[in-house]
């Protein structure tokens, strides 16, 4: 095993000023940021969650037991870079350690490793089956852990450990391979230390997401995707990397960390572990890393584009290619008092704003599958409308458009109904014509952009307001009947 990736001196990049800093974070609620991590309240439930299934399998292991019982918090959840679910059913994961105390080697507990998990899966069982908790199910043993599902949207794994505390080490019980060397706190530590500057480790932790989540969008196979472990160190450590006098917006320091990353990666895959270099963090085949690197190389071109964009609605375009519909347009956060003010009044100043060649007409109509007399119309724009609406989209000038062209229509939803579901959208289509449903009251968004030859020629927005319940289906008057 090769010595971990040592950090060169500090790297500066020379480039534009930022054209979508205030999209990936800012005071709005409707930033990249805010749009692929929990909600408040889906954390606080999370917290609650969490907490009472840790005082739970405290006291109930060690009345089994015996031993001295603590929890530690580890993962995602714990390095505060939880991404949210890419579509409405998947779930955000918890990891939730459980810790059996005793002094001495790991074989001088009273239990095997396997027996450990099994009290830990007869108890989470003994939990979901209490009315009171809103546990949806238990499922399988795992390798390294136990898993218990919550409604609506989340599970807690709880990986068991032998913790020496007079010596602080610790290991992992496993299902078929014995006690495994493996210390959550320490790599939690290290990322922790890494930076004395509150300002700069919160902006680690967005860029650790930006990271996450174009690897769940752009690397399908989870199999073949980075662990998050490994996207965390490699974003760590190309940060460090970076001389942030020189440029410190998201958007621009983003940029620089892909370049890095994909660098690294064409000249050697390892990742070593921070806390122990004999580990590498990277068990992707060859074939996955081949991919990655070419994704790389791609978010890359992206990131360059949309940097070297002149207004903020084309950068936040070419961000979409990354980002998909997560990415918010500059519509979704207008209005909202934020830091990059005057930056944006300098943009605005030093750049002419687009002029798009191509103005996309849209007809609209929107029309109830209950009531055939419930029905909205619009050219460019549509009434507020009701839930449970069919809603078509047309773009009636698309003979209009030139040689090369091509269309991409994407789904924007906001709004507490839409969160709460982990449903913020979807690419819709590339037709010319596309159908949706409103499915969630809130103010949501239809955007079209066209292309020419992969360049930006044309957009238009729809705002799509949703207040109300659901037509009832309408009911037909009885036939009368007549004496004969």
């Amino acid at each position: 095993m090769r010595p971990r990736h040592s950090l060169s001196s500090t790297l500066s990049f020379e480039c534009p000023m930022s054209t979508a800093a205030r999209l990936f974070h800012s005071k709005s609620d409707q930033t990249l940021y805010d749009r692929i991590t929990p909600s408040t309240d889906q954390f606080a439930t999370q917290q609650a969650r969490w907490n009472d299934l840790a005082d739970f399998l405290k006291s109930r292991m060690k009345d089994d037991t015996g031993y001295p019982i603590s929890t530690w918090l580890q993962g995602s959840y714990k390095f505060d870079t939880q991404i949210r679910p890419l579509t409405t059913g998947a779930q955000f994961d918890i990891d939730l350690g459980l810790y059996f105390e005793w002094a001495g080697s790991d074989d001088d507990g009273d239990y095997d490793p396997e027996g450990f998990k099994e009290l830990i899966q007869n108890a989470l069982l003994d939990y979901a089956d209490d009315e009171d908790n809103d546990a949806s199910r238990v499922e399988e043993p795992k390798e390294r852990c136990c898993r218990i599902a919550f409604n609506p949207d989340f599970h807690i794994d709880v990986p068991c450990y032998h913790l020496d505390r007079t010596k602080d080490r610790r290991a992992l019980a496993t299902e078929s391979k014995g006690w495994e060397a493996s210390d959550p706190k320490a790599i939690y530590v290290w990322f922790k230390d890494l930076h004395d500057d509150k300002t700069i480790r919160a902006q680690l932790r967005r860029l650790v997401c930006y990271f996450k989540m174009w690897a769940a969008l752009k690397i399908e196979d989870e199999a073949s995707r980075p662990s998050s472990i490994t996207l965390t160190v490699l974003v760590a450590e190309a940060l460090s990397e970076i001389d942030l006098s020189e440029t410190s917006d998201d958007d621009d320091v983003l940029e620089g960390i892909i370049t890095i990353i994909a660098d690294r990666l064409d000249d050697d895959t390892e990742v070593a572990n921070p806390i122990d270099n004999d580990e590498d963090l990277n068990r992707l085949s060859d074939e996955a890393n081949d991919n990655l690197r070419a994704r790389l190389r791609e978010f890359e071109d992206t990131a360059r584009r949309a940097n070297a964009a002149t207004s903020e609605a084309t950068a936040a375009e070419i961000w979409t290619e990354a980002f998909e519909h997560f990415f918010p347009m500059p519509e979704d956060v207008e209005g909202e008092a934020n830091a990059n003010t005057a930056a944006r009044s300098d943009i605005a100043k030093n750049h002419a704003l687009v002029a798009y060649s191509f103005d996309p007409e849209i007809h609209v109509r929107a029309w109830s599958q209950n009531n055939e007399n419930y029905e909205r119309f619009g050219v460019n724009e549509l009434p507020t409308i009701l839930k449970d609406c069919s809603i078509d989209f047309t773009l009636v000038n698309a003979t209009s458009l030139p040689v090369g062209a091509s269309v991409r229509w994407t789904v924007r939803n906001r709004g507490h109904e839409a969160w709460t579901k982990n449903d913020i959208g979807h690419c819709s289509g590339d037709g010319y014509e596309v159908s949706e449903h409103s499915a969630y009251n809130g103010n949501h968004a239809m955007d079209l952009t066209v292309y020419q030859w992969g360049r930006i020629i044309g957009r238009r927005r729809i705002e799509i307001n949703v207040r109300g319940t659901a037509l009832a289906a309408r009911q037909l008057p009885a036939k009368r009947r007549f004496r004969r």
